[in-house]
């Protein structure tokens, strides 16, 4: 038996096979409506039998097995040490949430809090503090931009240079789950930074290989800011373009978190983490 509890409002109003798939990565359209069928499902207490709507504080129990609810995720684990864990995220989990990378982790793990996020479906290194201390001070590093993230993007299209740092300005629309990019300054838009440069052409089946730095940590930001100068990520259903997912066989964009080296430019206080600067763990 399971009990969640809608506390995401993006599924306020939403039908409840959304919020269930969104929670268990192992749950199969099969299973969810042989449980209706039976009526295993409550809300609220309530037995269902049908694919209701749920709202924002509903309380949701399956009486379904955790072998139907979870896949079988073995994490890999990218470098180690008493003070950070670094993991190789694979797609279709979040970074925090019900059943996600962080409560995984909980299992294993006295203390884990993670430093920073990356989509669902983006891939590759998470980076996690064990204590408190590395935390606060990974939090002030990533801030100070003092951390650096590299990430893979197979775009389509092909840029105009070879490398180019992008200036623009995101506003995060919570309730549409979006974000909007603009080249001038906007009421409610925050300044935004993104570096690429072109690892691979390929000039017949129109698309690049790239590798971006971020170099401010907003959601979304490197899907959003490449699809707004013409570089759409390819498999991205939010910023993308359908057809040109469907031509790539894409369902999910093509983003991959590979590389993060720390790159202080004073010791950590206290003196913590200091060992790791200059260090890179990567893909």
């Amino acid at each position: 038996m399971q009990t969640v509890i809608v506390n995401n409002k993006k599924f306020d109003g939403k039908p409840l096979s959304e919020f269930l798939y969104y929670n268990f990565n192992g749950l199969t359209k099969n299973t969810l409506y042989k449980a209706l069928r039976k009526k295993d499902i409550r809300i609220n207490d309530v037995k269902v039998n049908e694919n209701k709507i749920v709202y924002l504080g509903d309380k949701i129990t399956l009486y379904i097995v955790d072998e139907l609810l979870y896949k079988n995720t073995q994490l890999e684990k990218i470098y180690e040490d008493k003070n950070i864990l670094v993991i190789n995220k694979p797609k279709d989990i979040e970074v925090t949430g019900n059943n996600s990378l962080t409560s995984i982790l909980e299992e294993e793990y006295p203390y884990i809090a993670p430093c920073h996020r990356i989509d669902r479906n983006t891939t590759g290194l998470v980076l996690f503090a064990k204590n408190e201390q590395a935390l606060d001070i990974l939090l002030d590093k990533f801030k100070n931009q003092e951390i650096e993230k590299h990430y893979l993007a197979k775009v389509y299209g092909i840029p105009k240079t070879n490398s180019a740092k992008l200036k623009a300005y995101l506003f995060k629309d919570k309730k549409k789950s979006l974000v909007y990019i603009s080249d001038t300054p906007k009421k409610g838009y925050v300044p935004i930074e993104t570096s690429f440069t072109v690892l691979e052409k390929n000039n017949k089946e129109n698309y690049s290989i790239l590798d971006v730095e971020l170099h401010t940590g907003k959601t979304h930001q490197i899907r959003a800011h490449l699809a707004h100068i013409g570089l759409p990520i390819i498999g991205d259903g939010k910023y993308g373009i359908n057809e040109v997912n469907q031509k790539f066989g894409c369902k999910t964009q093509e983003l991959c978190s590979y590389s993060i080296k720390f790159n202080f430019k004073t010791n950590s206080r206290p003196n913590l983490l200091n060992y790791l600067n200059h260090k890179t763990c990567h893909l």
